[in-house]
This record gives structure tokens, sequence and C-alpha cells, in this order.
């Protein structure tokens, strides 16, 4: 099994937008330096992007503005102690799972 096409660009398209510093929700927020300094808030978005993201049976992707912008709400309210999450994050959206094996199974 692989994922979808569209699992494949909507993931694509918001590493990009996370990576050049460019995503529209946050504009204004100096989130860049998080990759360097503070690793963990993106491995914390990219998690919660990936928790809420919905395929449907075909593997296409039903909400990925939604993910977006739960992803994008972690990285504000980290950089930003004002901002307030809603509604807040729910335990299963936080959810950093197990990592993968350090083999390849196949």
């Amino acid at each position: 099994m692989r994922l979808s096409n569209s699992f494949s660009g909507a993931l694509r398209t918001f590493a990009y937008f996370m990576a050049s510093g460019s995503h529209y929700m946050l504009k204004g927020i100096n989130y860049l330096e998080l990759y360097g300094e503070e690793p963990s808030a993106i491995e914390q978005a990219f998690a919660i992007y990936a928790n809420v993201i919905k395929l449907d049976e075909n593997g296409i992707v039903l909400n990925a503005k939604y993910a977006e912008k739960r992803a994008t709400q972690y990285i504000r309210s980290y950089c930003d102690s004002s901002y307030k999450v809603e509604p807040p994050f729910e335990d299963w959206e936080v959810t950093l799972h197990n990592p993968p094996p350090l083999q390849d199974l196949i």
C-alpha cells in the first residue's frame, strides 16, 4: 500500500509553505527560526497535520486546509503566547505516534 497522490500533494504543499516561511495562516509570525532552534515545535505541527487530515476510501484528501489550520494554530500559539487555539486541541490531535523501526521492513 502506498499513500495516495492526493495525500502526497497535500503534504508536499504544506511542507513547502512551512519550510519557505510563507504560509498564509502564519503571516507576521517568524516561525522559520524554529527549524534550527526548536525542532520539536515543527515535529508537533506535522504530527497534528497528519493526525487531523482525512482521506476518503480512494485516498482523496477531504480536509487539507483544516489540517493546515490546526497545525498552524499550534505554531502560532507556540510563537505567540497570547494566541488562543479555538477549539482547544484534543488529545488525539497532538499525539506523537511511534517512529518507524531503524531498519526498513522490506
